[in-house]
């Protein structure tokens, strides 16, 4: 004869707060870490801590003021002050770009 387990009651079910959804959202965003790593140490599902990196991502730190292409070269007012170089094309960032602009885009371009 099979033994049977009957479980009973309510199913788990867990609150977390912004604060710990924020924690654990930028844990998972840290180069080099595993998503199902990190959900599996906290007991959730890789996709619950996907949606919330996702959705606790603030929009000003996503947004592109302005992007400028131009095949021309640039004046000497111009010149750039960081030059990042991948795959054969080039990435100048001004002097005086503001650092959510250029957090975003290299954001973008780990991707």
């Amino acid at each position: 004869m099979s033994q049977v387990t009957v479980i009973s009651g309510v199913e788990r079910h867990r609150l977390w707060s912004d604060e710990q959804k924020r924690a654990l959202a930028a844990a998972a965003c840290e180069p080099g870490a595993g998503v199902a790593q990190i959900a599996r140490r906290a007991e959730l599902r890789p996709s619950q801590l996907c949606r919330w990196r996702r959705d606790l991502v603030t929009p000003a730190a996503t947004a592109v003021a302005a992007v400028t292409v131009s095949p021309e070269p640039l004046s000497a007012a111009e010149q750039p002050t960081i030059v990042v170089e991948l795959g054969g094309a080039a990435l100048r960032i001004a002097a005086n770009a503001s650092p959510a602009l250029v957090s975003a885009v290299m954001r973008s371009l780990r991707r």
